[in-house]
């Protein structure tokens, strides 16, 4: 049997981490959800949170795929000499890899679609909320358009994956995420020196404690889920780039870098959006058409906007592309490590497998608009969406917290082989018996949150 594939640098590791947890929750989710929830204080607590969620668990999902060589179901299986108790759990959680990527490609290809609408102006001559709102109708209401978007989404990850670990997956996600910071801290500048730039960094970073005060529990619990999903954490994303590098260096300050650089991206998002927001008279809280509406509208109506909005979707498509390239190098590796298939058969099942998967969320806009199998209003993604952030991720966390929790001194000797940072081994009460409780506090309220 070959040797398994190892990444060629720390830098790899880190960026490939960083990429698969930099997405649309940083570019598209926080800025809107932060604005929702009234700036700086939600931002004050979302960085608490990603300490309190994020670190632990990222270690814990690192030292998993590091210890066991393999992706988080082999992984589990060679640490618990298959125990079921352990490995049917994880199997059902990794599923949401394959899920996550039935939807998400779908909506990095209408950010696709956008970036190049912009390129070549055809975005331009659609000024006014009403035609921006008609015209991302129209694109996902087109299920061959739509579906063409997705599928080329999908071509540009496999072709990356089919180049190896190193030299495709690595080598590309380098490159992307370069472009990716560039973009972003210039777009940053753009928008600091926008005319609203002052009055829009104020709402994001003041903290407004009498806002706070009236809605202090849905502000938390916002807070709590945001720091907890936006690492990609639970269902073995993290696991697989873990497996890849060796024990020079501990996993604690591992963790802490790809957090750091993962929030700096998602900051860096909202000081584009919200000085930008300002400076137009756009509502920062107006959720998810906040991207696909709200900004377009202001780009129209901005000297430079054709090229400013081609940069901004550009940035948003390279955030869902290195995503898509990190979860099918975990599906890939899956397939290499338990079908003992070669990889370029591998990264051709992923991709076509992901393709067909796909076209039902693709169709749930537009041929199967009828289905609205969460009540009025909700469709395929809805439905796929709920399955994976409310049920998937949380359930998958709370499997590793319990996991490692019962194995302490064997996750702390593996986290802390190396260099850098120590995981704290005071911290054995707090993973131990509060952790769980707080994941599971997470998916209790998503439930309420979903059906309220």
């Amino acid at each position: 049997m070959s040797e398994r594939e190892s990444l060629a640098s720390r830098l790899g590791f880190i960026l490939l981490s960083v990429g698969c947890a930099v997405g649309l929750g940083n570019v598209w989710r926080f800025p809107y959800v932060a604005g929702t929830y009234g700036g700086g204080m939600f931002v004050l607590l979302y960085l608490i949170f990603l300490v309190l969620l994020g670190f632990p668990i990222l270690t814990m999902e690192l030292a998993i795929g590091r210890a066991g060589k393999a992706n988080l179901i082999g992984s589990m299986c060679n640490l618990t000499g298959n125990s079921r108790r352990w490995v049917l759990p994880v199997k059902l959680v990794f599923t949401g890899n394959l899920l996550l990527m039935m939807y998400y490609t779908v909506i990095s290809g209408w950010l696709l679609a956008y970036a190049f609408n912009y390129i070549d102006g055809s975005i331009m001559a659609t000024v006014g909320a009403k035609e921006l709102s008609a015209k991302f109708a129209e694109l996902a209401s087109d299920p061959w358009r739509s579906a063409g978007y997705m599928f080329a989404t999908v071509a540009v990850g496999t072709v990356i994956c089919l180049g190896g670990l190193q030299k495709g997956v690595e080598k590309s996600v380098k490159v992307m995420m370069s472009l990716l910071f560039l973009l972003v801290f210039g777009l940053a500048v753009y928008a600091l020196g926008s005319p609203g730039a002052a009055q829009g960094m104020k709402f994001y970073l003041n903290p407004d404690w009498n806002a706070f005060s009236g809605n202090i529990g849905e502000t938390v619990f916002a807070a709590m889920g945001q720091a907890f999903f936006t690492l990609s954490i639970g269902v073995g994303s993290m696991a697989i780039f873990g497996s890849y590098i060796g024990k020079e260096r501990r996993l604690a300050g591992e963790s802490v870098v790809i957090i750091v650089l993962d929030t700096m991206i998602a900051l860096l998002a909202g000081v584009i959006i919200f000085p930008i927001c300002f400076s137009y008279g756009v509502d920062v809280g107006s959720g998810p058409s906040l991207i696909f509406e709200s900004l377009p509208n202001i780009f129209a109506n901005m000297r430079g906007g054709r090229w400013l909005g081609a940069l901004f979707f550009v940035f948003l498509s390279l955030a869902a592309l290195t995503t898509v390239v990190a979860v099918f190098e975990n599906l890939i590796a899956f397939l290499i490590d338990e079908l003992k298939i070669k990889r370029r058969a591998a990264a051709l099942l992923t991709g076509f497998s992901v393709a067909v998967l796909s076209l039902p969320c693709v169709f749930g806009f537009n041929l199967w608009s009828k289905f609205q199998p969460l009540g009025k209003g909700t469709n395929v993604l809805d439905l796929e969406d709920f399955i994976m952030s409310q049920n998937l991720l949380p359930l998958g966390s709370l499997i590793l917290v319990l996991f490692c929790g019962s194995r302490w001194k064997m996750f702390v000797e593996e986290s802390n082989q190396g260099k850098g940072l120590k995981f704290p081994c005071g911290l054995y009460f707090y993973c131990r018996y509060i952790l769980p409780v707080i994941v599971l506090v997470i998916f209790v309220w998503g439930y309420l949150q979903f059906f309220k």
